[in-house]
């Protein structure tokens, strides 16, 4: 089983692991689980950094990559595939990342790790916290 976290999910793995569902953190503490990171968290980290919504991730940004060796987690790049999935989801939810971690854990067959109550409106792949 492939695990796809989403970003709040990423970033309390990283710096507060207590926030996490007791779910979720023990997947994401076993070394055996699957994890999955997509490049739609480092954009949405960045573009939250920037607006200032998200000031404690200055650190976070400049070794982004060693935090990801940390946890040992394979990165997924977005396809085209993905993208077209994320525009096309028949979902009223308008934000893009989550949009993207949607249609990524449906095209590639993933949990997703999150505690957004807004996944649970849209079918088509499992939900874990």
């Amino acid at each position: 089983m492939r695990y796809l976290l989403d970003t709040h999910a990423l970033l309390w793995a990283l710096t507060d692991p207590d926030r996490l569902g007791p779910r979720a953190r023990e997947i994401i503490s076993a070394r055996n689980s699957e994890l999955v990171v997509s490049a739609a968290s480092a954009w949405e980290i960045a573009t939250k950094q920037r607006l200032g919504r998200l000031p404690q991730a200055d650190v976070l940004v400049g070794v982004y990559s060693r935090h990801l060796a940390h946890l040992g987690v394979e990165r997924l790049a977005i396809s085209d595939e993905h993208a077209l999935l994320a525009g096309g989801l028949r979902w009223e939810h308008r934000d893009p990342f989550d949009r993207m971690f949607a249609a990524q854990a449906m095209a590639e067959s993933m949990t997703l790790v999150t505690h957004d109550r807004a996944f649970a409106t849209l079918p088509g792949f499992a939900v874990l916290w």
